[in-house]
């Protein structure tokens, strides 16, 4: 553990999932010092140049979700402090937080992603709504942990749901619901993880599904045939690298009644508490939640820029 040197885990941040982060990167500290890690924690607040300036360290633990810490701005931070940090690079944690232009590689990478229109006020509500099916979901284009998203069935509702996501975002979208199956793939340096499958009561994987509802349920096995699933990993693994993403991320999932899988989001700086994905889907795959933290700084040493 030594040769990681001294290592920083940044957590907390100025976004809308400040607290998730929180969690998070107490999780990972607490699993690097167990480990015999020489860790500390920096909380990230509105200066984050300067805290960084101030302290000593080898290589950074990004636990920071959303604006600031998942959109390649605190990476650009590292880089210029000739840094190593874990997960992907600037351009790629840049594009991976916009839902729209993630979309957009997946189309032109010929990846199924479901149809979706960018939202603005002089929108044609009603066609716009009958164009996606009358079964939509708004969303923030870069915000995470489904923060701003609502489900849409008809026009007023597609106007009050833009309305509300503008709040977080300038840039919004409507895309097609897909009715089916919700899967998340975790990718750790350049192989996918078993795939997990996520039930929940709620109208979609939503914010207090992910991290305050105990009824929410993580099938692992995911419930698919072997092919089926290896389909799947193969698919997400694609859609982790097409965007430039490096070192360990999340994609989402969703497969449809007819079986086809249809490609959602990338996150870059997944949730590391005791409700997240990643950590279940490393211990399906023998990794231990202290082997999972010290194996991502042992990547961030390795990475290439980008």
């Amino acid at each position: 553990m030594s040769a990681l040197g001294k290592v920083a885990v940044l957590m907390g941040g100025t976004s809308a999932e400040r607290a998730v982060s929180l969690r998070s990167g107490a999780a990972v500290l607490a699993a690097l010092l167990a480990e015999g890690v020489d860790a500390f924690a920096i909380d990230i607040q509105g200066h984050a140049i300067h805290q960084l300036l101030d302290v000593e360290f080898d290589v950074a633990f990004i636990a920071l979700h959303g604006r600031g810490g998942e959109d390649g701005t605190i990476q650009g931070v590292l880089e210029w402090l000739d840094k190593p940090y874990t997960g992907s690079g600037v351009m790629a944690s840049a594009i991976a937080m916009d839902k729209w232009r993630t979309k957009l590689i997946w189309q032109a990478s010929g990846l199924p992603t479901p149809p979706a229109y960018l939202l603005h006020a002089a929108t044609e509500w009603e066609q716009t709504i009958r164009d996606l099916g009358f079964n939509a979901i708004v969303k923030p284009a870069r915000e995470g942990s489904s923060i701003g998203m609502r489900r849409v069935g008809d026009a007023a509702e597609l106007h009050s749901s833009f309305e509300h996501a503008v709040q977080y975002d300038a840039l919004v979208l409507a895309e097609r619901w897909v009715q089916g199956r919700e899967f998340t793939v975790a990718i750790l340096d350049g192989q996918a993880l078993p795939a997990i499958q996520l039930k929940t009561t709620h109208a979609f994987y939503d914010y207090d599904a992910k991290y305050q509802a105990n009824d929410t349920q993580y099938l692992l096995p995911c419930g698919l045939g072997l092919e089926e699933e290896r389909q799947l990993q193969k698919m997400a693994l694609m859609a982790f690298q097409v965007l430039g993403c490096q070192g360990w991320g999340r994609i989402d999932v969703m497969q449809d009644e007819q079986g086809a899988f249809w490609l959602l989001e990338a996150n870059t700086s997944p949730g590391m508490t005791d409700h997240s994905l990643v950590p279940m889907a490393a211990a399906a795959a023998g990794l231990s939640f202290g082997q999972l933290v010290t194996r991502l700084l042992h990547t961030a040493k390795e990475r290439v820029g980008g």
